[in-house]
């Protein structure tokens, strides 16, 4: 940890686009850390609610910028970052909202070579009614050095945009994220390349809460195959960035990272069987990645349990009726969409696990 944490300064980067109804509860949460030395910057991104009233009644107390013109995550996060001055920054989505106590507890958790800090956030709906936790509490995260994992399969288990920290000298050698690739989700471009520069520290506590609702990038559920297509094509750009990032230090990415990764299998696997014409991968076949997604599963940092249903999953759409299989993907990953008896078995399971 620092040694004099009250001299540590602490920038808090909020993205904001049309999220007025949100904002307000955000930077409170920002105001109101227990930690003194922190600084609140909220990026508008030219939205066109009423954002600029909601900020305009904090005042001095906050800084602002309103971009002109809509850019997205990573230009927003490019623009605060710029404005920042903390030797820790946080990116904070604006629909999202910290505990008082999380910046205490990361600048506690904070070790000498810490590039990157995460931690746990209670998932909560648009009335922040607390409806589960990310990630599961079951699901270890990955800490200290991973940059063999990214290395071997292209992730490790980290979590969201507001449930991380970055070292300030971490994202001046890594940024600006490029904003055409990253329009959405620039916190994968940020946990694919920061631990490249030191370790990742993790707190298993929810530091924070992380809103679903209608209106955000997450919850286009009803789109599975949309939302699946998004996310190969997310995890091809991560590493294409993790590549050339990883080559200027002399390391190598293994050619065939992704064939290791079970989470970019899955989504690979939805895109493929929901909608095979628009499938972004040409010469893909349901059973090749079914079987390498069985592999990847049995190598996971999991419980021996968990990693056999998850490979079980994996052949089971592989191998079944196309119809099924749609029926089986969609239950796994959207949560609303499963039978009532296929829910209650699932929380069963995960208590079982837990």
């Amino acid at each position: 940890m620092y040694s004099r944490p009250d001299l540590v300064p602490v920038s808090i980067v909020i993205a904001n686009y049309n999220y007025g109804r949100f904002l307000g509860r955000c930077i409170d949460s920002a105001l109101e850390q227990s930690y003194d030395n922190v600084e609140v910057i909220v990026i508008d991104d030219a939205s066109t609610d009423d954002t600029a009233n909601v900020v305009a009644s904090y005042g001095p107390r906050i800084k602002t910028f309103p971009r002109e013109v809509n850019g997205g995550h990573a230009a927003a996060f490019n623009t605060g970052f710029a404005l920042s001055h903390g030797k820790i920054v946080m990116f904070l989505d604006a629909d999202d909202y910290l505990y008082p106590n999380a910046i205490s507890e990361v600048i506690d958790a904070w070790e000498n070579n810490t590039a990157q800090v995460q931690f746990r956030l209670h998932i909560v709906d648009e009335h922040m009614h607390e409806k589960d936790v990310f990630p599961r509490p079951e699901v270890p995260f990955d800490s200290g050095d991973v940059t063999p994992k990214l290395l071997q399969k292209g992730r490790y288990q980290t979590t969201v945009t507001s449930g991380l920290a970055f070292k300030r000298s971490v994202l001046d050698a890594i940024m600006p994220i490029p904003e055409k690739d990253f329009r959405q989700g620039a916190d994968g471009y940020l946990v694919t390349v920061a631990p490249l520069h030191g370790d990742v520290t993790s707190i298993d506590d929810c530091l924070g809460a992380y809103r679903m609702h209608g209106a955000n990038h997450s919850a286009f559920a009803e789109q599975l195959g949309q939302r699946a297509r998004w996310r190969v094509q997310h995890d091809f750009h991560r590493l294409e960035a993790l590549s050339d990032q990883a080559a200027e230090i002399g390391l190598e990415v293994r050619p065939d990272v992704n064939l290791h990764d079970p989470i970019h299998l899955e989504e690979r696997l939805a895109s493929l069987c929901i909608d095979r014409q628009q499938h972004p991968v040409a010469g893909d076949s349901r059973f090749a990645l079914a079987t390498a997604g069985a592999v990847a599963s049995l190598e996971m940092n999991a419980s021996r349990r968990r990693r056999a249903m998850l490979a079980a999953w994996f052949l089971s759409v592989g191998v079944l009726p196309r119809h099924m299989a749609k029926a089986i993907l969609s239950w796994k990953l959207v949560a609303s969409s499963r039978p009532n008896a296929l829910r209650r078995l699932l929380k069963t399971i995960r208590h079982a696990m837990g």
